[in-house]
């Protein structure tokens, strides 16, 4: 049977991953020496939705500032999401704020190891606290994410996409390659990463320079079109009320003191659709609601969270 199958064949397959990645792997700051549990695990949030370009300046000024969870935790919140402006979804921010936070009281300031301690954390899912533990500790713990759903599901399963992410589904799929020694899972755990992001792309892979491209089921069934289940697919940006959102959090960002509704009208003609994404900044703690002076509503304004 095509792709890696058997005990030895997946070896052979991660042995090759493996030893492509210690020569081809991209120079980025936090795979070198050195690099802290926190400043990976600031890595792995700002990553989430966001390209590694524009991600390797925004971590290194994020780390200046803070370099340690004491430090983020000190600060206002409205620091924090007024720092990840052009990261988008500044929910992370908030998340990653109440994260420091929760490190600093309960751990001593320091980033844990342990998984479960890991999840316990705010806004710390089954990817991120896998991946701080494997690559920050070196701990042999499957690490999953979009790039290695997709090698594993063309080079193992054949399939040209994976099918909807399922954490129990996808993580023993990983396990089930993963070296059992835990240098060498750290590595491929990163290697599978690095594989899907510049060779096993979604929609151009590179085949002909593919490391693994023998083991590949998919490219031994001929590249059959994949028939399976798929992801709802995102409504357009445009128009819809994410960008709403994303413009009012544009404006309290930049203001210093509380904006009355009236002042915030010009960021968007439609009223209800305006009102709908305040309410949800509201919701998500992303915005706040002030009252003027003598408590009356005429001087209410909105505000990022201090």
């Amino acid at each position: 049977m095509p792709g890696a199958s058997g005990p030895a064949t997946v070896a052979a397959f991660a042995r090759a991953l493996n030893e492509w990645y210690r020569a081809e792997a991209r120079d980025l700051p936090w795979r070198r020496a050195g690099f802290g549990a926190w400043g990976i695990l600031v890595s792995e949030v700002m990553l989430q939705q966001t390209p590694v370009v524009r991600v390797i300046p925004r971590l290194a000024e994020w780390l200046e500032r803070w370099p340690a969870p004491a430090d983020l935790a000190a600060s206002p919140q409205s620091e924090a999401i007024r720092a990840w402006a052009g990261l988008g979804y500044p929910r992370r921010a908030l998340r990653l704020h109440e994260c420091a936070v929760a490190i600093t009281r309960w751990h001593g300031g320091q980033v844990p190891r342990d998984v479960d301690d890991l999840l316990a954390l705010p806004g710390i899912g089954a990817y991120t606290a896998r991946a701080v533990a494997a690559f920050a500790y070196g701990d042999r713990h499957p690490v999953v994410d979009t790039n290695v759903r997709r090698v594993l599901a063309r080079c193992i399963d054949g399939q040209g996409e994976p099918a909807p992410p399922s954490i129990r589904r996808d993580l023993a799929a990983m396990a089930a390659v993963l070296p059992a020694d835990v240098p060498e899972a750290r590595v491929f755990n990163a290697a599978a990463m690095e594989l899907g992001a510049v060779v096993c792309t979604a929609r151009s892979p590179r085949c002909d320079v593919c490391p693994v491209a023998d083991a590949c089921a998919w490219r031994a069934a001929g590249h059959p079109p994949y028939l399976g289940e798929r992801r709802p697919v995102q409504k357009k940006y445009e128009g819809s009320d994410r960008q709403v959102r994303g413009m009012l959090m544009r404006e309290l960002r930049s203001a210093h003191r509380p904006l009355t509704a009236y002042e915030l009208e010009p960021v968007w003609p439609d009223a209800v659709q305006r009102d709908r994404a305040l309410a949800g900044l509201l919701a998500d703690g992303l915005a706040v609601k002030t009252e003027g002076a003598d408590g009356s509503a005429d001087g209410n304004g909105y505000t990022l969270p201090q």
